[in-house]
């Protein structure tokens, strides 16, 4: 069993399509939690640390998130900050089906199921005006039936509009679909998320999806946003920051399981990454979450 794993949350939406909560802080509903539905989450007071997947970093007020489903996910309030606010977190979970649902009876909505494959590895919205978010999220809980709907609609239109996207979490990374040349790519992505430790090649990879090298390499950065070599590695250290987390195995035995060959390649490539170094990294997150599970058990 994991050491930080996460607390699975069941919603019911047995009587409506999507979920609004708020809630302050110091709270039980702060902790390190997953749920089959997306979820909106805005920032309301406070600053601290995000966890989304194996992403770690900075938050503050106004900051506006999407996670997606089954993707852990926590905020934790510095300790600085010791005055409690009365609403901090600001937030709407609804299921894939509604969408899917929704796209399917009109079609010019079909662009913002693009957003819910971002999502399912977590996206940090950069630059997203937070009184805006505020007044959705407010019209949101003030509307209640069809217009509580309209409402969330509405938000959602403008989140997929939001050039700044940025995705957080490598241990989620979606699959692309699409026509023929993305099915290949995505065969090809498939291979790799499950056999990141296998030495596979660019040329092992362009063979595989029946492509020259030159054109593989085009149609991978097309597809996923990174060269062959980048996603393989960032594959690979998502891999470790699972490890990190659900063991207390040594960090040469982690980077040799995630396939790097020695130990100095793998700390360059998670500093660069992450930002920090694997044992900060590890010392982070249990100092972080695990004492809310403590607490809760």
């Amino acid at each position: 069993m994991s050491i930080i794993a996460p607390e699975i949350e069941m919603v019911d939406r047995t009587t409506r399509s999507i979920r609004y909560l708020e809630h302050g802080w110091p709270s039980e509903l702060c902790r390190w939690h997953a749920h089959e539905e997306y979820e909106l989450h805005l920032i309301v007071a406070t600053r601290g640390k995000a966890f989304v997947g194996d992403h770690i970093g900075e938050f503050r007020a106004g900051d506006l998130f999407m996670t997606g489903p089954n993707l852990p996910h926590n905020w934790i309030t510095d300790s600085a900050s010791t005055a409690p606010a009365s609403i901090r977190d600001m937030l709407v979970q609804f299921s894939h089906e509604s969408v899917e649902k929704l796209a399917e009876g009109f079609p010019e909505f079909s662009q913002v199921l693009a957003l819910l494959r971002l999502a399912q590895s977590g996206i940090y919205f950069e630059g997203f005006n937070p009184t805006f978010a505020r007044g959705h999220m407010e019209s949101i809980r003030e509307n209640r039936g069809a217009e509580r709907i309209l409402a969330f609609v509405r938000f959602l239109v403008r989140l997929n509009e939001h050039a700044e996207k940025k995705t957080l979490s490598v241990n989620k990374l979606i699959q692309p679909q699409g026509g023929s040349k993305q099915a290949r790519i995505a065969s090809v992505v498939d291979f790799i998320v499950k056999e990141f430790c296998d030495g596979l090649t660019l040329g092992q990879a362009a063979k595989m999806a029946g492509m020259t090298e030159v054109t593989f390499s085009r149609n991978f950065q097309a597809v996923t946003g990174h060269s062959f070599v980048e996603f393989l590695t960032r594959i690979r250290i998502g891999e470790a920051c699972g490890m990190l987390y659900a063991s207390d195995d040594q960090i040469i035995s982690i980077s040799q399981a995630a396939g790097f060959k020695n130990l100095a390649n793998f700390n360059r490539h998670f500093l660069k990454m992450k930002g920090m170094t694997p044992s900060e990294y590890r010392d982070i997150a249990r100092k972080d979450l695990a004492p809310q599970l403590e607490s809760a058990t």
